[in-house]
């Protein structure tokens, strides 16, 4: 049965070693360390999974911001990662829902994920350009997706803009 639970400074090392594998580089383990030390980290939002008392994956959402008639702080999924023998087992699946339950629960508005659109859409997560949000990256208009939280009003409309540390990845 998979667990998930708030990553603990007992988890560090061994969420790295995750990113590790499932990567095979280490860029994605320095984010989360680069994010961890920022002012941009949200600790309830770092998430692991464990099967058997065992840590096999990792979700992690931070601060961004959206930068238009003014700047509103949202949230960036990125990164998540889960031990490659223990894919395509419903981990990631279960990451991304318990992170998008805690984020409601927060009150946050609005989510960011630059991903895969055959996985990211199963959350409710639409293209980005459809609401007037636009990548910081040349990237296909379907892999820079959003989610609303909660119904908000207002127009957020505008550019995202990732802190520095995402330019390591």
């Amino acid at each position: 049965m998979i667990k998930i639970r708030g990553e603990s400074p007992l988890d560090y090392t061994l969420v790295g070693e995750i990113y590790q594998l499932a990567f095979g580089r280490d860029n994605e383990g320095n984010l989360v360390d680069s994010i961890r030390k920022s002012d941009r980290n949200i600790p309830e939002l770092s998430l692991v999974a464990e099967l058997d008392g065992t840590v096999v994956g990792h979700i992690l959402f931070s601060y961004i911001d959206l930068v238009g008639a003014e700047t509103w702080r949202m949230l960036s999924l990125a990164p998540i990662a889960v031990i490659p023998e223990f894919q395509n087992q419903g981990i990631g699946s279960a990451l991304v829902q318990k992170g998008l339950e805690v984020a409601e629960a927060m009150g946050e508005f609005l989510v960011i994920v630059l991903g895969h659109p055959q996985f990211y859409p199963r959350f409710g997560f639409e293209p980005s350009v459809i609401y007037g949000i636009e990548s910081p990256f040349p990237v296909p208009d379907e892999v820079f997706m959003v989610k609303w939280l909660k119904s908000c009003q207002g127009d957020y409309r505008g550019k995202v803009i990732y802190p520095s540390v995402f330019n390591e990845v």
